[in-house]
């Protein structure tokens, strides 16, 4: 049976280990905000955690993990779902050192600088775009640079932070594990770790299944629209029509074009991916190719599908893994 949260182990475990009663948990605030991205050209909004403390310690600064939902997703998605604010109470309450969390809205957008934007008005009349235009449609599909720019910036100005890279990490599920890996590999000198949870790591990938070196990766547009089946017309505006667009966003060749370039320090990695995940096979391709490339990862398979009951499960290990980090 799924454990619901973190915080009913610890209460568990309290409740057997002596008679006296557990005393209240203290919690931290999730709040909801939104703020105007210069990079999207609209407003976009976000949750945010603040920490137990931090509204008793106003001279107190914080390190911040953001949080990326998957395809189909939305900003609520880590809380509603995924209990991520109930888990980090927990953690806390057992020592982990406390952090600002926080989860922005990413529309379905892959959290890249999309190689065939298209305009506001297209959007706005696409009769499957499933959200109302304000909300979903933006005036520049610049997401890479409204996370990484406009959103910490504007997390930094407003909120008691720690404002530098080696306290500022990001995770995400799914599409937003590819967001989290890209984005750190792609801006180094902002984010000092980066954790994925079933990503979509190696969106080449081609063969073969069960994933044995050495990989196969597509080599035309026919084939990688139909390995990507109904998902291809909410992929291809984010990564474009060509092969050179789709590598130039690959993680693989972002660690190896950072680790050859110099162009900042490489991150720390974390992944994991459900056994049971048909995302398994690219999360072991990119592992062989970090492998190659002599970029350590801590990596993890557990039990499990490409589903909310993973990682509400799992959430725990790469807030820890986080915290140990950038935390310090």
């Amino acid at each position: 049976m799924l454990v619901r949260s973190w915080s009913a182990v610890l209460v568990a475990a309290a409740l057997v280990g002596g008679a006296r009663a557990a005393p209240a948990p203290i919690r931290g605030a999730v709040r909801f905000a939104r703020f105007f991205s210069a990079a999207l050209g609209v407003e976009k909004r976000y949750v945010i955690y603040l920490p137990p403390s931090y509204s008793s310690a106003p001279q107190r600064r914080y390190p911040v993990a953001y949080y990326l939902h998957g395809l189909w997703g939305q900003e609520s998605d880590w809380v509603s779902q995924g209990d991520i604010d109930a888990v980090a109470d927990s953690l806390i309450a057992g020592g982990m050192h406390e952090l600002i969390l926080v989860m922005p809205d990413g529309d379905d957008a892959w959290y890249t600088n999309w190689e065939e934007p298209r305009s506001y008005a297209e959007c706005a009349a696409d009769s499957i775009t499933r959200r109302s235009p304000p909300g979903y449609c933006v005036v520049h599909a610049h997401y890479a640079d409204y996370v990484a720019g406009d959103l910490v910036r504007h997390i930094d100005s407003t909120y008691r932070t720690l404002a530098d890279r080696q306290h500022r990490g990001i995770a995400g599920l799914s599409m937003g594990g590819y967001g989290a890996i890209s984005l750190a590999l792609t801006h180094p000198d902002v984010f000092a770790a980066a954790a994925s949870h079933s990503g979509v790591l190696a969106p080449l990938y081609a063969g073969p299944h069960p994933f044995t070196a050495p990989a196969r990766y597509q080599t035309s547009v026919d084939s990688l629209r139909a390995a990507f089946g109904g998902v291809w017309n909410l992929i291809a505006p984010a990564f474009g029509h060509t092969i050179e667009s789709w590598s130039a966003r690959d993680p693989a060749q972002l660690a190896r074009h950072l680790a050859a370039g110099g162009a900042g320090p490489m991150p720390a990695l974390f992944m994991d991916v459900g056994a049971q995940d048909n995302l398994v096979d690219e999360a072991r391709a990119f592992r062989a190719d970090l492998a190659a490339l002599n970029v350590p990862v801590q990596y993890a398979e557990w039990p499990g599908k490409h589903d909310w009951r993973y990682w509400h499960e799992h959430v725990g290990e790469s807030l820890r893994w986080l915290a140990e980090r950038i935390a310090r």
